[in-house]
């Protein structure tokens, strides 16, 4: 990546971590999976709903980091990584789509349309979807979209499904995994702990510690530990702040002691989205006429799970992020306005404009 598009991915993973994080509970999201899913709604999307994708991801958004990050080099001596990925547009066969969106689609990794049986048999799309992604996602996500979230008129879907599995260049021994206290919010408790003495990375500064540990394939894993509270650090975490302490991983002698992991998140990125402007995709009369000429084309709902697992062997990872679509009534002109505060009144002579009374009302 340039400075600046990593800049721009650094801005939005920390922006999206902050709102799913919020609750203080265990969080996991991918980034590249949901960068990927909006990216491809962002192809469609024209005028506000295109301005606010924009804004997320980041004016400099560019789908070829993403495509360069869906290849791993493998090395013959050990056990190579698998990394799967699939960008998929599942559409009503009904559904006009533009020629110039699936040409573009089929430049993503994996990229590819089918169809979906979604107004005549929306369970039977929901579980050709799914089994999709389960297939992608080597079963870690065997049912991203839930009973009901297909609807006779949802017409589309665009998933992102990833499965990323790599082993460490230098493995964790099994035997020197045991018990240790681990200070969680809800007070001190026993984890399975991995342990190792060997030379990573390591940087410090800013109030975090920072240790990479190098998987093969030239993927990573970068733990940041805080000094002190963990909400209170990250509450400071800003991109340029992020990008200056992992510039600054340097080969070191590290004695580790690092948790085992398996995480299994689901996040409501429909609820999300709103809170970091992402709106208009939403309305009635959003305009996606970049995926169809259809102006009745919204999204319903944006789906995203992502699980991760890290033992002494390495790590392995799946995530998919599913954004809905149906067709909606288009806009009216109709407004709602309730009167629930105090107010002016005029009574006037419509022609003349004479007032007969006016009054201001507090206790009515």
């Amino acid at each position: 990546m340039s400075d600046g598009t990593t800049a721009s991915h650094l801005t939005f993973s920390l922006a999206l971590h902050r709102v799913v994080a919020a609750g203080g509970a265990d969080s996991c999201f991918s980034p590249y999976s949901v960068a990927s899913a909006l990216g491809l709604v962002a192809r469609a999307a024209r005028g506000k709903a295109a301005d606010e994708l924009s804004a997320l991801l980041g004016a400099d958004f560019d789908a070829r980091p993403l495509r360069e990050a869906a290849t791993l080099e493998p090395r013959p001596d050990r056990d190579e990584p698998v990394l799967a990925v699939a960008n998929t547009l599942w559409v009503w066969d009904q559904l006009p789509i533009e020629p110039d969106y699936t040409r573009d689609l089929a430049t993503w990794p994996g990229g590819r349309v089918a169809e979906a049986p979604f107004v005549t048999e929306p369970e039977r799309a929901r579980e050709m979807i799914n089994a999709d992604i389960a297939e992608t996602t080597r079963g870690l996500i065997p049912e991203l979209l839930p009973p009901g979230i297909v609807t006779a008129d949802t017409v589309a879907s665009v998933v992102n499904a990833l499965y990323l599995r790599c082993p460490w260049a230098i493995p964790f021994s099994d035997g020197a995994t045991a018990p240790a206290v681990f200070a969680a919010p809800s007070g001190p408790r026993e984890v399975p702990t991995m342990h190792q003495s060997e030379r990573l990375t390591y940087h410090a500064d800013s109030g975090w510690q920072l240790v990479g540990l190098p998987a093969i394939g030239g993927a990573e894993a970068v733990v940041l530990l805080p000094d002190g509270d963990l909400a209170a650090q990250e509450a400071s975490l800003d991109a340029p702040t992020l990008a200056a302490l992992l510039d600054g991983l340097r080969p070191r002698q590290v004695i580790l002691a690092l948790p085992k992991l398996d995480l299994d998140v689901r996040t409501d990125l429909t609820r999300a989205l709103p809170q970091l402007g992402v709106r208009t995709m939403f309305a009635p009369g959003a305009d996606l006429s970049g995926l169809s000429p259809d102006p009745r084309l919204a999204v319903s709902d944006v789906l995203h799970q992502s699980v991760l697992r890290v033992d002494e062997r390495g790590f392995e990872g799946a995530a998919a992020t599913a954004a809905m679509m149906r067709l909606t009534s288009m806009p009216t002109d109709e407004v709602s306005v309730s009167v629930d505060r105090p107010f002016l009144l005029l009574v006037r002579h419509q022609a003349t404009g004479v007032v007969y009374f006016f009054a201001r009302v507090v206790e009515p």
